[in-house]
């Protein structure tokens, strides 16, 4: 399967608007992984179908996260936006027969994260953050760190995304707190 190819798969199942953010989430994935010396083709894939279920119902993602034995069932105690990324990474394996893990963990932790992430999932996470069409406080910052360190950006937009969800009373997924300790620790060492 190449780009194109993903592109299209994906198409049917997201509103325009959004199908238009994953085509510059490629984008700058792709630029990402040409500083940073990542392989172009899995960054187009998993770019391509980071928000397969973004839109996917609420019902049969909880199913998938329930019955998957390697899903983390603490996901269900969480706002529902942070499943489309588990259970997309599940579809894209059953539906695609893509079987790449780092493909398959780059779709999985693009939205919340995690310590120990491989350059690939560091690429689609921050692409997704950063993307041209992306406008809010501190995005800018993080856009221009994003080219010259790849963990500085990442930790700058965890520290964002939990400032953020802190200010709104929000719980918080334990991954996006154990991503941004992990970037804090290896950034002050």
């Amino acid at each position: 399967m190449d780009l194109n190819d993903a592109l299209e798969q994906v198409r049917p199942y997201l509103k325009q608007e959004r199908f238009d953010h994953t085509k510059r989430v490629v984008d700058t994935a792709v630029k990402l992984a040409q500083i940073y010396k990542a392989d172009q083709y899995q960054t187009e894939i998993a770019a391509a179908f980071h928000d397969l279920a973004k839109y996917w119902p609420k019902e049969e993602m909880k199913q998938i996260i329930q019955t998957v034995s390697y899903l983390p069932k603490d996901l269900l105690d969480y706002h529902h936006e942070l499943w489309h990324g588990p259970a997309g990474a599940y579809l894209v394996k059953q539906k695609y027969g893509i079987e790449d893990q780092e493909i398959l963990d780059a779709i999985r932790y693009h939205t919340t994260g995690r310590a120990h992430m491989g350059k690939l999932e560091k690429i689609v996470f921050l692409a997704d953050y950063i993307e041209p069409g992306r406008s809010f406080p501190g995005v800018h910052e993080v856009r221009e760190m994003a080219w010259k360190d790849l963990d500085e950006a990442c930790q700058m937009s965890l520290h964002n995304t939990i400032e953020f969800l802190m200010s709104k009373g929000a719980t918080i997924y334990p991954d996006t707190f154990y991503a941004y300790n992990h970037f804090t620790k290896i950034l002050s060492s």
